[in-house]
């Protein structure tokens, strides 16, 4: 798959994390697409490492799309953890 083919799907995954993981983000839904689509490549290491599965073979696969969801929502509970109920002065 191209890179081109994961910015989409981690887009995707951005969007379908947050309606799983409602709330409010402190960045935004641009900072919650930006997530979408390093959780994408991060679920797809995740499996290939933990799992010894090809989680990427294509594009409509449900593999990939499991993969990237999961992955975005580690990398959104990660930043909410970490960016906390921080106040803008």
């Amino acid at each position: 798959m191209g890179i081109i083919a994961w910015i989409l799907i981690g887009l995707f995954a951005g969007i379908i994390a947050k309606a799983l993981m409602p709330g409010k983000d402190p960045g935004g839904i641009i900072i919650t697409m930006l997530i979408g689509i390093a959780g994408g490549l991060l679920g797809g290491w995740l499996g290939k490492v933990i799992f010894g599965v090809d989680s990427i073979d294509g594009f409509f696969e449900i593999s990939t799309w499991i993969a990237a969801i999961v992955g975005s929502l580690i990398l959104l509970a990660v930043y909410r953890a970490v960016t906390g109920n921080r106040r803008h002065a």
